[in-house]
């Protein structure tokens, strides 16, 4: 079989901070309500994406082909992917959390830990994020102010606005705020430890799980420097630009600006040898042509590309995220 795009299908979570903008920005026609986070390309046992043209799941089609991972991608994470993408709308603040490093989790989880990056789609006025403490706290302090509610006043806070972008390395506590729509890009793992939840309640009435002891294990308590937007430069090429969101140990990250709309020829794409590449339609819409393969895109969308891929042509006006490892 020739290493050929594959577009994928979510799946949702319906978690109770979650509001409605999945389907209705991104027209993904997903029954759930609240419907919180869509993901779009994942192989974790919590929430596969699926490969409709192969009927299976991208799990199962990796297993099948585990060399659609790249030389580097199939040694961080037992032959897995290392990587999980999602669409998330904070209809309302998210909890305030924190995930724990590789070894950590690994340790006492068996499980990769989380650092993940945010590109902010959108975000209403005012919004804001929590990035750690607002000063050097200890385990202790931090526990008491759990418990008497008095936490907020100790958690930084960072304004928000549309394309913003932030890298949360594990082991910083954090929560997006009510009004963002967001991409995350992250390890493949689904490691939260709840420090606060706002006394909430879900549609049960039931609270959810804290994990203070394990939160405060992995937590950096020493206070934080609002989170500083990195310097980002565009490069023009025939028919697109691009520009490097993140480069960590984990992925990298590019955002491309696609558009052959006053062009004969298209844009060419095609991953080597070393890593796949998950594509992220984030605005607007286009195709994906090669080898007798033709998909169309839309806002929403993720394609799932081989390492090794044939040769492929982009076509269209799209914004896209070019996910790789």
């Amino acid at each position: 079989m020739n290493n050929i795009p594959y577009i994928l299908t979510p799946a949702a979570k319906d978690y109770l901070w979650g509001g409605s903008r999945l389907n209705d920005d991104f027209n993904l026609g997903i029954d759930a309500d609240p419907f919180a986070e869509a993901w779009v390309c994942s192989t974790h046992p919590d929430g596969e994406t699926f490969v409709p043209t192969c009927g299976c799941t991208l799990r199962e089609l990796i297993k099948q082909h585990p060399e659609y991972l790249g030389t580097h991608a199939s040694g961080v994470n037992g032959g897995e992917l290392p990587i999980l993408i999602k669409l998330i709308d904070a209809k309302k603040d998210l909890s305030v959390q924190v995930h724990p490093d590789d070894d950590y989790a690994l340790k006492y989880e068996n499980s990769l830990g989380k650092t993940e990056m945010w590109y902010v789609l959108d975000a209403k006025p005012g919004t804001e994020l929590i990035y750690g403490f607002n000063l050097d706290v200890t385990k202790e302090q931090v526990r008491r102010s759990v418990l008497d509610g008095s936490i907020e006043s100790l958690l930084n806070r960072a304004p928000v606005k549309k394309n913003d972008l932030f890298l949360i390395e594990a082991g910083t506590v954090h929560a997006i705020g009510a009004g963002c729509l967001i991409a995350e890009i992250q390890e493949s793992s689904n490691l939260t430890y709840r420090l606060y939840d706002y006394n909430r309640t879900d549609k049960y009435g039931n609270k959810r799980e804290l994990h203070i002891d394990k939160a405060l294990e992995v937590a950096n308590l020493n206070s934080s420097s609002d989170p500083r937007q990195p310097m980002r430069v565009l490069r023009y090429s025939s028919g697109y630009a691009s520009e490097l969101l993140t480069r960590c140990k984990y992925f990298q990250v590019e955002r491309v600006l696609l558009n052959t709309e006053v062009r004969r020829d298209l844009v060419p794409f095609s991953t080597g040898s070393n890593s796949f590449h998950a594509l992220l339609c984030i605005d607007g819409c286009g195709s994906v042509s090669g080898d007798g393969v033709f998909i169309n895109f839309f806002k929403g969308d993720c394609i799932f590309v081989p390492a090794d891929s044939v040769e492929l042509r982009l076509h269209g006006k799209a914004q896209l995220l070019n996910v790789s490892c």
